[in-house]
């Protein structure tokens, strides 16, 4: 499924068999992975944002997802935001920002803020970090 990629590139997203070339073998087995959820656990340096932009790229290309469909999902800020810069190189801007790539704290605030009047908030609330809970 082609993607406009203003400013970046002229042609379209990668398709699937293109993704898959430079990967290892449990690389590709993420980024092909079927259905269902997909937790990947990996020491630092063993690819786990190339297999997570790829798995989104692969799930585009496939038609599988459309991009406000997928959730990437970090620990890090700085992950997150490579995660991010890497979706945009691969992707273009455009379909990358449709992508929700964040940090678990992130995801859970947006949700909260989403749904304040569940537990009988406002969207305005604080969240208190340890330095606040501190002061």
């Amino acid at each position: 499924m082609p993607f406009p990629e203003p400013g970046r590139r002229e042609n379209a997203a990668p398709g699937p068999d293109r993704l898959l070339a430079d990967l290892t073998p449990e690389q590709a087995q993420a980024v092909t992975h079927s259905s269902g959820p997909l937790l990947l656990l990996a020491g630092p340096g063993a690819g786990k944002t190339k297999t997570l932009t790829h798995r989104a790229a692969y799930l585009l290309a496939t038609g599988r997802a459309q991009p406000c469909e997928i959730l990437a999902v970090t620990f890090s800020v700085r992950a997150a935001g490579e995660l991010r810069l890497r979706l945009a190189d691969l992707l273009g801007e455009t379909v990358a920002r449709a992508v929700t790539a964040a940090t678990f704290h992130s995801v859970c605030a947006r949700l909260l803020r989403e749904h304040a009047s569940v537990f009988g908030r406002t969207e305005r609330y604080t969240i208190y970090d340890q330095g606040d809970m501190r002061r």
